[in-house]
């Protein structure tokens, strides 16, 4: 038997694949959502180096097959799958840097979450790696568990808290997911873009104060908004080395600047580090997501489901992949996701 899945490495295509054969302590998953992140566009392109070229991590699906071994996870459960674990005991995950972890770099779930049917290995199984659903959470809501866990732990890694004002350098799926989650922490955010279209939703979903970037100097303006300081942090939800330069001109001295958006391989930044040196401005780069901040991402997700159900605003059948990465890097609408 044979059902669509979309091959990764350069020229993702949609083809016919096996359904996978599961072993003692894997399960076979039904993907019923998955999530279109900018990295999977960047594998298919040969542009991603950060880990395997497999497309398809923010899947969520139902359980068709549990297999021998298997503790606490039966068939029909609804679950959510995580494509990387780690070890918890190497060097890297005893010093709290998990996602540096040699087995959370190597494991994934196969053939990706953009098939029908999903193998999750005993590793991932064994370790953690999936977490039930509850019974009123939506499929195309659940897929945003993964890209909301990474956001949590960048905001973690940068501190960010009540009273901080934020500026948001991109206000796509990420952009918007990171405003979401730095309003509910009781920031002050202001996000920029080029995007006429993502201004306004970003207006319009989380009431934050939108500045058009085009030919417009957003460190000036986000100063103007903070009695002359500028910004407490800055996420920079894009790999543009444009993004990373606005983000730090418009921090305060003492701030935070987040590289959350992955730049693509060979990215330089003409920027004169001394200015970083003398307003002792940190910059931390947050790659990824553990079990501790996905399960934190499924609480809030369920808590406050129509907060985040309103970032999806398109969804297509596997056949049609190609057409959904045609409608993402054109920025049309927000976050796209892919359904059997």
């Amino acid at each position: 038997m044979s059902k669509h899945g979309v091959r990764g490495g350069v020229g993702a295509s949609v083809e016919e694949v096996p359904v996978p054969e599961t072993g003692p302590g894997e399960l076979l998953v039904r993907m019923k959502a998955c999530g279109l992140c900018g990295t999977d566009i960047e594998k298919a392109r040969g542009e991603y180096t950060s880990a395997l070229p497999i497309v398809g991590h923010e899947a969520v699906g139902t359980v068709s097959r549990s297999g021998e071994e298997v503790v606490g996870i039966r068939e029909g459960d609804r679950v959510f799958p995580h494509h990387h674990v780690p070890c918890r005991s190497c060097y890297y995950c005893r010093h709290g840097n998990e996602t540096a972890c040699a087995d959370y770099r190597r494991s994934n779930i196969h053939p990706g979450g953009f098939a029908e049917y999903i193998r999750v290995p005993a590793w991932n199984v064994r370790n953690g790696g999936v977490l039930k659903l509850p019974a009123g959470l939506g499929f195309k809501e659940a897929s945003l568990i993964e890209p909301a866990g990474c956001c949590i732990r960048a905001l973690d890694r940068c501190r960010a808290g009540r009273d901080d004002t934020v500026l948001v350098v991109g206000a796509g799926p990420v952009g918007m997911l990171h405003s979401i989650l730095l309003k509910m922490r009781g920031a002050e955010v202001i996000v920029s873009d080029v995007s006429e279209p993502r201004l306004r939703f970003a207006e319009s979903t989380e009431a934050v104060k939108a500045l058009d970037a085009k030919g417009r100097d957003v460190g000036k303006e986000v100063r103007a908004l903070t009695a002359g300081r500028g910004a407490d942090l800055a996420v920079v939800a894009s790999g543009s080395p444009k993004a990373i330069l606005q983000a730090l001109k418009a921090v305060r001295p003492g701030g935070r600047v987040c590289l959350f958006g992955v730049p693509a391989k060979g990215s330089v930044l003409d920027y004169d580090f001394a200015d970083l040196y003398n307003a002792e401005v940190s910059l931390l780069p947050s790659y990824a997501a553990t079990e501790a901040e996905t399960e934190a991402a499924l609480a809030l997700i369920a808590a406050h489901p129509a907060r985040f159900r309103s970032l999806v605003t398109h969804s297509f059948p596997i056949e049609e992949f190609a057409e959904a990465v045609k409608t993402a890097t054109s920025g049309e609408g927000m976050k796209i996701v892919i359904v059997p």
